[in-house]
């Protein structure tokens, strides 16, 4: 007991709406369904938990979690609640901080816990279809400073990792645990490409159809983990994991679930450095940036940039290297910082030329190839040209470039290149072809699942506005009302970033 308020849960008791008596009872329940029908809480220990900063023992914090995560509709970890002990994750995660947000870095003993807790409480919520997103993201300051130091050391696997026949104490989430068991190399090779399956759907169809299929994969991994493997099969497992956790944010950030998506890109960089693999977790770190500048935070996302370029090592590729500059310049080009966002897109430009290909790239940057170049450069000049429209030219030609190298399956990306050149040529005051851009758009629209299609549909929306005297530009108006979420043209409050 520290004899401290414990803040997190008390922001979270607040949220839900209980009274102390109320959670009490619901804690008995919940625990005697998960076997444990002997828990007999009651209101002063309530009290106790969050006035005075006691941590329950186990079951309680499991089943505080779980109860949580149905009330708020999105998943609740016990690391959210403050109910983790520093016996277990270290003094500095003992409830998280300004300075340590959801209480990393953990220690490495808990990354595999972590993730089988947040994947199962992830799961419980797919089944009971509670998609809410009541939380907010971390600051992406407040996530450089917490994991700096932690990024540029060395993980020690074989210090830290328990022995083959003593698996990890991982608390379970209580459902849909993995019976964790040791694997041999022919399956990770099966999980290395059920990846590959995975990111090819993800990339042509949108995250929404299989976002629960690689949490329930992740999920897994998180289980196997928990043992102790020779180190080349735990390196390469931890990969996997690394892989499952970036897509399964992806996919989160693809349908809007922006807080579970950030703990996903947070959790890839945590067993990327598991596996010793320092640019995987820092492109994963990248991924939180490309949310952030999604999201209208582009200061946030510059300062994870520093991060993930200066945490990815000296191994990284130049193409990976290039990959990271196009992500910074977007973040410029939302803050109108025109020259800083072409000098980084120069800097950019010249490691992707500069790779000459004799190290074969890893799995997860072989999506990175010369058409997707072209596509963020397109998205940073359109998104400049809200401020300096003369750079809706530039845009044009970079997303014509792109649309001419997708390769076949990238569905996705297409319909981002046609929205970027659409929306660049509403800027440059050509509505005729703006028109032929957005409609090509729209046909591709149907059979994907991503919102954040729909968002950047919504920024294009917003730019026909001036143009809809013009027949054609009414109509294309009218067919985008049709192909939209009802609703989902009311400008969100948190979303302020150009398509």
């Amino acid at each position: 007991m520290s004899g401290q308020p414990n803040t997190r849960l008390s922001d979270l008791f607040g949220l839900a709406g209980w009274s102390k008596g109320e959670l009490a009872r619901m804690v008995n329940r919940q625990a005697a369904a998960m076997g444990h029908p002997q828990l007999a809480t009651d209101t002063s220990r309530v009290r106790r938990w969050i006035d005075m900063g006691e941590i329950p023992r186990d079951p309680v914090p499991r089943v505080l979690a779980a109860l949580f995560t149905e009330r708020l509709g999105r998943v609740v970890t016990m690391e959210d609640l403050g109910l983790v002990r520093h016996g277990r994750t270290g003094k500095r995660q003992s409830g998280g901080s300004a300075e340590h947000p959801d209480g990393v870095p953990w220690a490495p003993e808990r990354t595999a816990a972590v993730l089988t807790e947040f994947t199962g409480m992830d799961l419980m919520l797919n089944r009971r279809g509670l998609v809410g997103a009541g939380a907010a993201l971390a600051a992406g300051s407040a996530i450089s400073s917490s994991m700096h130091e932690w990024l540029h050391t060395d993980p020690a696997l074989a210090a830290d990792a328990p022995e083959t026949d003593h698996p990890l104490h991982a608390d379970p989430a209580g459902f849909d645990r993995y019976e964790a068991a040791p694997i041999g190399s022919q399956e990770i090779e099966e999980l290395e490409r059920s990846v590959e399956v995975f990111r090819a759907w993800d990339a042509a169809r949108g995250g929404g159809l299989q976002r629960k299929a690689v949490v329930g994969q992740l999920n897994e991994v998180g289980g196997m983990l928990s043992y102790r493997h020779p180190d080349h099969l735990q390196r390469r497992l931890w990969g996997v994991a690394a892989n499952l956790a970036v897509l399964a944010g992806w996919m989160s950030h693809d349908v809007g679930l922006e807080p579970t998506a950030q703990k996903y890109f947070i959790i890839a960089a945590h067993a990327a450095r598991e596996g010793g693999d320092r640019p995987r977790a820092g492109e994963a770190l990248s991924r939180a940036a490309r949310q952030m500048v999604h999201l209208g935070r582009p200061d946030d996302a510059l300062d994870l940039m520093k991060l993930a370029k200066s945490g990815s090592g000296d191994e990284v590729l130049p193409r990976t290297q290039a990959m990271l500059r196009t992500i910074e310049a977007w973040a410029q080009a939302s803050m109108g910082k025109g020259q800083a966002m072409r000098r980084t897109l120069g800097e950019a430009e010249d490691l992707f030329v500069s790779d000459s290909g004799d190290v074969p790239p890893p799995s997860w940057m072989q999506l990175f190839d010369e058409a997707d170049m072209h596509g963020m450069q397109a998205l940073a000049y359109r998104t400049l040209a809200e401020h300096e429209p003369a750079a809706a030219a530039v845009a044009q030609r970079h997303a014509k470039e792109a649309l001419a190298l997708r390769e076949k399956g990238r569905n996705r990306s297409q319909i981002f290149d046609h929205i970027s050149l659409a929306s660049a040529c509403f800027i440059a005051d050509d509505p005729e072809q703006a028109d032929r851009y957005a409609r090509l758009a729209l046909t591709s629209m149907g059979s994907n699942s991503s919102h954040r299609t729909w968002d950047r549909l919504r920024e294009m929306y917003r730019l026909t506005g001036q143009y809809s005297s013009y027949p054609k530009i009414h109509d294309l108006r009218e067919e985008i009302k049709l192909s939209m979420p009802k609703g989902s043209l009311k400008q969100r409050g948190t979303n302020n970033a150009r398509a």
